[in-house]
């Protein structure tokens, strides 16, 4: 292959089409455009999804659903998670490295979900009062 025979597949290129150049041209007089309305002239346009004064579909829908923008900053620790780590004092940084939660929590809740047996030791984490009563029945504290 040489730089000077480089050119593009068969029929991908084409001449843009001349509106409004004659009748044998196939586009003349209207040039495509039709008898009247406002898409027929110059300049008319509309907004996109106005339908003629007609209520809109996005208003005549219900709106429904949130999607909350705080939800990648949030994560949730189960008692199961904390049980498999190797380490006994736990903060954030240790569960964000053992890659129990993603590196973007900020808001990190631990909640009482499976079971602990070992004494762990929590700072810094916000936690619920089952997962709280589990720890330090298990042991364990949370500072």
């Amino acid at each position: 292959m040489e730089l000077n025979t480089i050119q593009p597949a068969e029929g991908a290129k084409h001449y843009k089409r001349r509106v409004g150049r004659g009748i044998g041209s196939g586009l003349g007089k209207t040039a495509g455009r039709g008898h009247k309305g406002q898409k027929s002239r110059a300049g008319g346009f509309h907004k996109v999804g106005f339908e003629g004064g007609q209520m809109p579909l996005q208003r005549r829908l219900p709106k429904r659903g949130f999607k909350s923008l705080a939800t990648p900053y949030k994560a949730e620790v189960r008692l199961s998670d904390l049980e498999k780590l190797p380490v006994a004092e736990i903060d954030a940084l240790a569960l964000k490295q053992a890659g129990v939660i993603s590196e973007m929590a900020r808001n990190i809740r631990v909640i009482a979900s499976g079971n602990l047996t070992k004494k762990v030791t929590l700072k810094g984490l916000a936690v619920t009062k089952g997962a709280k009563a589990a720890i330090e029945a298990a042991g364990g504290s949370v500072a």
